[in-house]
């Protein structure tokens, strides 16, 4: 049976009608494959697209405690598993994608993506975050796991952070509370992340373009950017580069049916038209255990693997 064609078998007491009323959209046996950018997986039993921040509040005080939730951005670093997601998927519409320039400061919805934020931050003058035109994601995923490229992480220009807990409490948090470290945050897993207030340095919107414009060419000549791809892969170890140790260990180009490391840059896996999320996650493990094998060291997974198998 195909990924498309699984669906998960329905929670005790069917469990949409478990779900508190909200005024957003409640979708069952939901197509995640459809708006990750692998392309692949399973659905979600419930895909909830709250209205606003009340109605996402609202949810989250409302919900019965045992339905597990999961919550995904734009779907540029996730692999979702071939059976799906069990109990309710949330994901932040356009309604959390507002990007507001204010002084120094940009304002930014979780789900404003990082290379429109960079776009706002230039037009405004403001320098110090065109790093993120070079990350697929959006603010609220940069937020999770310190995002950062091309020598700048999301500590260096962010603020603070607001987020909801589980239980819908919001919290407005500054950025030293949040333990953020390499591709790392101390915010417990179930809290949302709803905004950043982000800083940056009065500079030549020219300027800002300019660099803005060398990390695209850079990025389009070194990365597989055109492709069904999931960002890096792995975190790079201490001391080392994981596509140099991937790399080192033969696996450029390898393949495991319709997943492939990226001849063009091995930190990256390709679904090449016809991979299955186990076609992928396999490759990835079988990395992990070549790199090891060779180089003495494990690599941890950057991309986040969700569902089940």
């Amino acid at each position: 049976m195909s990924a498309l064609a699984k669906n998960i078998d329905p929670l005790p007491d069917s469990l949409i009608h478990r779900l508190p009323k909200i005024r957003g959209r409640y979708s069952e046996n939901a197509l995640l494959s459809k708006v990750t950018w692998f392309q692949v997986g399973g659905p979600a039993q419930i895909l909830f697209k709250p209205a606003d921040l009340p109605d996402l509040q609202h949810f989250l005080r409302e919900r019965p405690r045992d339905i597990p939730l999961t919550i995904i951005g734009v779907g540029s670093n996730i692999l979702v598993r071939d059976s799906g997601v069990r109990g309710v998927v949330i994901r932040l519409g356009r309604e959390f994608a507002s990007i507001q320039p204010q002084g120094n400061f940009i304002h930014a919805g979780a789900a404003a993506l990082d290379v429109n934020v960079a776009l706002t931050a230039q037009q405004a003058g403001l320098g110090g975050m065109e790093f993120l035109c070079g990350i697929p994601g959006t603010i609220g995923g940069a937020l999770r796991m310190n995002a950062g490229a091309y020598g700048r992480e999301l500590r260096d220009c962010l603020v603070s952070a607001t987020a909801l807990d589980s239980f819908g409490n919001l919290h407005d948090m500054p950025k030293d509370v949040l333990g953020l470290s390499y591709r790392h945050s101390d915010v417990p897993p179930d809290w949302i992340f709803v905004g950043a207030k982000l800083f940056g340095l009065a500079d030549d919107p020219g300027a800002i373009a300019a660099r803005m414009k060398e990390i695209a060419t850079k990025r389009e000549a070194t990365q597989p950017v055109r492709a069904k791809t999931g960002g890096s892969t792995f975190a790079n170890p201490d001391g080392h580069k994981a596509w140099e140790l991937i790399d080192r260990a033969g696996c450029r180009g390898l393949q495991i049916g319709g997943a492939q490391i990226s001849p063009k840059h091995t930190n990256f896996m390709i679904n090449t038209g016809n991979a299955s999320a186990a076609d992928l996650e396999n490759l990835g493990e079988e990395v992990r255990q070549r790199v090891l094998a060779q180089s003495g060291i494990e690599l941890r997974w950057e991309i986040e693997r969700i569902g089940e198998r």
